[in-house]
């Protein structure tokens, strides 16, 4: 069973981004979740401006995607840990997105990421929306985002496992994606891989969810580009010293 938003024949006065709720009362269920979506977010941004010139991209972190009206809101709403939509403004009427209304935008995410911070279980659930006079099933994630909300890519990533899987939209359906010759996965549109890093990132060593560019070279964040200046330039001194010359820099 298919289910679309019904664009044309929406109901006048469904609520916008500035009625529905930003929140369902929950909190991030760990201390890795907010800094890896600040890592992910800090590092593509110079890939994103570069794509988009005009500014017209949002990038939601733990926010609320609503793609139904339902009783309570908050139902009708999915909030993955990171997602990316291309061509459509940050703002709205000057104001920053509260959350990502389907029925307004009718533009689905390009890539939204799960942070398994359990079993895996709810990330990877496929129970579809079923209705039997008052009574409902509660969809699963994978079966809403594969078949309502219809992000091309859907990475669940595990951080107790040092693993990411991705998920490639075509003909309506999720086809696992292979990894390639260095253990990333092609996230073409972007001209980006995507994969796991071991390392040091806000004084915690993880396997990080990261960036590539489709060279391989990893998309540092604010930060690793400022170290690997000043790395850069403290070599500099030490080879003018080396020759003699006591650095003024």
């Amino acid at each position: 069973m298919k289910f679309t938003l019904d664009v044309e024949n929406n109901p006048t006065g469904w609520p916008d981004h500035t009625q529905l709720p930003e929140s369902d009362g929950t909190f991030v269920k760990n201390f890795q979740e907010h800094p890896q979506s600040i890592l992910l977010t800090d590092s593509i941004t110079p890939v994103l401006q570069r794509i988009h010139a005009d500014g017209n991209y949002c990038i939601g972190q733990d926010s609320g995607i609503y793609w139904r009206l339902t009783e309570p809101l908050e139902r009708g709403a999915e909030a993955p840990d990171w997602f990316y939509v291309p061509n459509v403004p940050p703002t709205i009427d000057g104001q920053l997105r509260r959350s990502y209304v389907m029925w307004q935008e009718f533009v689905s995410p390009l890539i939204v990421l799960g942070f398994v911070s359990g079993n895996g279980v709810e990330e990877r659930e496929r129970t579809p929306l079923l209705r039997s006079g008052q009574q409902e099933t509660k969809p699963g994630k994978f079966w809403i985002y594969e078949n309502v909300i219809h992000p091309a890519f859907y990475g669940i990533y595990e951080v107790t496992k040092a693993s990411v899987e991705v998920y490639h939209l075509i003909e309506d359906r999720y086809q696992l994606v292979a990894a390639n010759e260095r253990g990333h996965y092609p996230i073409e549109p972007l001209g980006v891989e995507l994969g796991i890093w071991q390392g040091m990132y806000q004084n915690v060593e993880l396997p990080w969810l990261r960036w590539w560019d489709s060279e391989g070279n990893l998309l540092l964040s604010g930060a690793e580009k400022a170290d690997r200046a000043a790395d850069q330039l403290e070599q500099l001194r030490a080879q003018l010293r080396g020759a003699g010359v006591e650095p003024q820099l």
